[in-house]
């Protein structure tokens, strides 16, 4: 009887454990909520502000864009091998459009880390239309950079001519030099 007795508190137990789990609250993900977003919308359109005060053509140069991925802030760390992941929107028509990461990797020789902003411009609908729907869309040696010590009297119709995806690379600070964004990975974040 007691055996009886035990085994029926221990399934009882065991069935009041069980259905208590199915009430444990779902753990979200900080980095993807609402609250993530409007500080990913606040960096990307400070971010802005900076680069067209910083650099004044790259404002005719967003006007004539059919979009801009603005990455407020990439962070990049090597050691033989390196590694950078930074978070940003995909601005259109002065909105957001979507929420993208950014990953890179890379080998040679190299130390240290950095940090950086930068913005894709994508200069048309075709070149857009790719990046949007792409499944994870790769940046390229195809893409034309250009640098912020261009000056003001380069002419914006002869940068597009370029590339359909200009690249502007600036606010870097760290120990690492240069920048490129050869083999950085963007992909669409889900909020």
């Amino acid at each position: 009887m007691k055996k009886v007795f035990k085994c029926l508190q221990i399934t009882f137990l065991l069935t009041l454990f069980l259905s208590s789990c199915s009430n444990i609250p779902k753990i979200s993900n900080p980095l993807n909520s609402p609250k993530a977003a409007a500080n990913i919308d606040a960096r990307v359109f400070k971010t802005i502000d900076q680069m067209y005060m910083e650099y004044p053509y790259s404002r005719q140069l967003a006007a004539k864009a059919s979009g801009v991925l603005v990455m407020p802030l990439v962070t990049e760390a090597g050691f033989g091998l390196g590694a950078g992941y930074g978070r940003g929107a995909l601005v259109v028509d002065g909105a957001v459009k979507n929420y993208y990461s950014s990953i890179s990797a890379n080998t040679g020789i190299q130390l240290g880390a950095q940090q950086y902003a930068h913005a894709l411009f994508f200069m048309t609908d075709t070149a857009l239309n790719q990046f949007e729907y792409s499944m994870g869309f790769s940046a390229g040696g195809d893409l034309e950079y250009i640098t912020p010590s261009i000056s003001e009297s380069l002419k914006i119709e002869t940068l597009t001519t370029f590339s359909p995806v200009i690249a502007l690379v600036f606010g870097q600070a760290g120990l690492k030099v240069g920048a490129t964004l050869e083999g950085t990975k963007y992909t669409k974040l889900r909020f």
